[in-house]
C-alpha cells in the first residue's frame, strides 16, 4: 500500500504538482481507524503510526532508481524493495522483474490520469 501511494505522490511530482495534505491525511488517518478496529490500544497505535510515516518516506526517497534520466520513466531500486520484501533475496531474477514491471506500468497508469481524479481512478488499475 506504502509502494502503491508514493507512487502516485511522485507521479504528481513529476507533473509538478503538489499533493494535498487532506489526501495524506485521510490515507493516514484510514490506517490509524483500521489499526484501531483491529484491537491496538493508544500507545501502540501511535507507536505503528510513527513507524509506518517513517517507511512512506524511506520509500519515497529511495523508491526510484537514481540511474534513471527521463521524467516519464520508472525504475524501481531494487535495494529498497529487498529491504522490504526479503524474499528476493534467494528468488530468481524474473520474480524481481515481474514486480518491477507491475509498479512500472502502475506508474505509467497513473501518470496518464488527471490528477484531479488520480486517488478515485486508481481503483480501476488492472494488470
Amino acid at each position: 500500500m506504502l509502494f502503491h501511494f508514493s507512487v502516485m505522490i511522485i507521479v504528481l511530482r513529476k507533473k509538478k504538482i503538489k499533493f494535498d495534505q487532506l489526501e495524506y491525511d485521510y490515507f493516514f488517518n484510514n490506517i490509524e481507524y483500521n489499526l484501531r478496529e483491529l484491537g491496538y490500544g493508544d500507545v501502540s497505535v501511535n507507536s505503528k503510526m510513527k513507524d509506518l510515516n517513517k517507511v512512506l518516506y524511506d520509500i519515497l526517497l529511495k523508491i526510484e532508481s537514481k540511474n534513471e534520466i527521463s521524467n516519464l520513466k520508472f525504475k524501481l531500486n531494487k535495494k529498497l524493495v529487498i529491504k522490504f520484501f526479503e524474499e528476493f533475496k534467494t528468488l530468481n531474477s524474473s520474480n524481481f522483474e515481474q514486480f518491477e514491471l507491475y509498479f512500472c506500468t502502475f506508474f505509467n497508469y497513473c501518470f496518464e490520469l488527471n490528477p484531479k481524479n488520480m486517488l478515485k481512478d486508481v481503483k480501476k488499475f488492472k494488470f
